[in-house]
């Protein structure tokens, strides 16, 4: 089971979009979000794990929204696809571009973690590690959580995004 959190600063991602803020679009109660092909929806699997953690802090909510979902399917699928779990994969990929083209406002943190059987374990090894802890209890209001399958290993790749 491995890990990886976003290492972006508030002040970093605001430069890293130019400091452009998208604007959040599509947000509901229980937002339709556009599937991508290869991913699993596993939001609302992981909202009241993560919503708990946050109340036991005195946190208010996160609510899941399209742009962080197509967003945290996005990366899951991309990390399947290489079998590579890493917040940038490639050549000129850029965290600030990706959240922006989602339409994801920021700030945004982003939580990634391999090989875990069920959102449940996924949240889990997130909360348990400082890192990906102090991305989930961040000033955020809107979360997506998606997993991937490698094609060639069957691994399982999950990806978390956390939006303002």
């Amino acid at each position: 089971m491995t890990l990886a959190h976003a290492p972006y600063s508030r002040r970093g991602l605001l430069l890293l979009s130019g400091g452009a803020l998208a604007t959040l679009a599509g947000c509901s109660v229980t937002p339709r979000i556009v599937p991508v092909d290869g991913a699993t929806d596993d939001t609302r699997g992981a909202l009241p794990l993560v919503n708990a953690l946050r109340a036991k802090h005195g946190l208010p909510p996160v609510a899941a929204s399209s742009p962080t979902g197509r967003a945290a399917a996005e990366q899951a699928v991309r990390m399947a696809r290489a079998n590579q779990m890493s917040h940038l994969i490639g050549l000129g990929d850029d965290f600030g571009v990706r959240m922006k083209r989602n339409g994801v406002p920021l700030p945004a943190a982003e939580n990634i973690a391999s090989g875990q059987v069920d959102v449940t374990a996924a949240v889990q090894a997130w909360i348990n590690s400082p890192k990906h802890l102090e991305n989930m209890l961040g000033s955020y209001r809107m979360m997506g959580v998606a997993m991937a399958r490698s094609p060639s290993t069957t691994r399982t790749y999950w990806a978390m995004v956390l939006s303002a």
